[in-house]
């Protein structure tokens, strides 16, 4: 994790995620259907818990349930 940043800026908000003041994940939440970000939102919670003890540990667990949250929005906005 950088020095500079806070955890939950890291988690909730990643720079590189955000260069040249493009929100990639707002983004894709306004150009895709509800059954692709599903499909991302899935691969990512998965990605993220499966490798946390080998990389990133709390803060992939914490990504994973970042993912996990806005697939829980998806579904309740059904």
């Amino acid at each position: 994790m950088k020095e500079n940043m806070n955890f939950e800026e890291v988690i909730h908000k990643p720079a590189h995620y955000h260069q040249g003041g493009i929100d990639v994940i707002g983004f894709s939440e306004r150009q895709f259907s509800k059954s692709e970000l599903k499909g991302f939102f899935r691969i990512n919670v998965l990605k993220y818990v499966t490798r946390y003890d080998r990389k990133n540990k709390l803060e992939d667990l914490k990504k994973a349930q970042f993912y996990l949250n806005k697939l829980i929005e998806l579904e309740n906005d059904k």
